[in-house]
């Protein structure tokens, strides 16, 4: 499945392009989804003026800044930071250095802008919370991606994801070079513990019964069964469930359930990953491994934006 990411940016669209991964699409933003967003921002942050400026800055001021990474990082969200200075100017200048998904080191000039000191002042936070959030994503991310490397196994996010800014998190997902999951509940089959429970008075049995009804149902989309014991792997197998999520397992069950699926499915491993466990649970064969904390635990990154004059 999701194997190399490679950006490609457009001037109607910035897509991470992954020739193998479950959803190829998911993380494409269009001009108009990052207009949006930003707009909805400036409006919360700005409201009827931002009175600060507007009372101790002449109109005609001019000046120009450099927004800096003030610790390694891996860049995302450049583009939301550039509409932002450009929302409140036409005249603004922006210069980019960079592009997303580059790693970055302490000191590296990300953006140059120039021109109205009201605009700019007043684009300043929106800017630096996007992009500080964004790489945030990004730059755990890449942290495991590069514990699992020469393993083969994969690191996909979850939908543990802000209100609102899931398909831009999953989008600096794919910036930090992992692979991106289902977007939510409309797009993917995956038949969890709450699910079987609801069916365990099914025959032959509560998995085989979930499995052929998705099947039945929606035969375009992938069907991906939880499986918390041996036993239900097996009757996941059997079901021809396309993928198997292994939860919580521990690494000799990891092992053995790799084992028993052999080709005939994908392996994802679930549960109290961490980047200090998850090179262990990779070498164990699964070929994927899902990790919420990516997009809910991970923190700002220090992005500043110096005056030039």
């Amino acid at each position: 499945m999701c194997k190399k990411h490679r950006a490609v940016f457009g001037p109607h669209n910035f897509l991470f392009h992954n020739a193998n991964t479950i959803h190829p699409d998911l993380v494409k933003l269009s001009s108009l989804e990052i207009q949006r967003a930003v707009r909805a921002a400036l409006a919360e942050d700005v409201g009827s003026g931002d009175v600060t400026s507007l009372s101790t800055i002449p109109a005609s001021a001019k000046f120009s800044v450099v927004m800096r990474a003030r610790e390694p990082m891996v860049l995302a969200g450049i583009a939301f930071a550039e509409a932002a200075f450009r929302r409140l100017s036409r005249n603004v200048r922006v210069k980019r250095f960079v592009r997303d998904g580059q790693q970055l080191k302490a000191g590296a000039t990300i953006l140059q802008v120039s021109g109205s000191a009201r605009a700019i002042l007043s684009a300043e936070r929106v800017a630096l919370n996007f992009i500080q959030r964004l790489s945030g994503v990004a730059t755990l991310t890449s942290h495991y991606v590069h514990e699992v490397r020469d393993t083969g196994a994969q690191i996909l996010d979850t939908r543990k994801t802000t209100p609102g800014w899931r398909r831009f998190e999953k989008y600096a997902v794919a910036c930090g070079g992992a692979c991106n999951h289902r977007v939510g509940l409309f797009d993917m089959v995956l038949i969890k513990d709450n699910h079987l429970a609801a069916l365990r008075d099914t025959k032959p049995n509560a998995v085989a019964a979930a499995v052929i009804r998705a099947q039945k149902k929606f035969p375009e989309l992938k069907i991906e069964v939880e499986a918390d014991t041996l036993a239900q792997v097996k009757n996941a197998v059997d079901a021809s469930a396309d993928i198997i999520l292994l939860d919580n397992m521990s690494l000799s069950e990891l092992r053995q359930a790799v084992k028993l699926v052999g080709t005939r499915a994908k392996t994802e491993a679930s549960g109290g990953v961490t980047l200090k466990t998850v090179r262990a649970i990779a070498k164990t064969g699964v070929d994927f491994i899902s990790v919420g904390a990516i997009t809910h635990s991970a923190r700002a990154i220090d992005v500043g934006l110096d005056f030039l004059g």
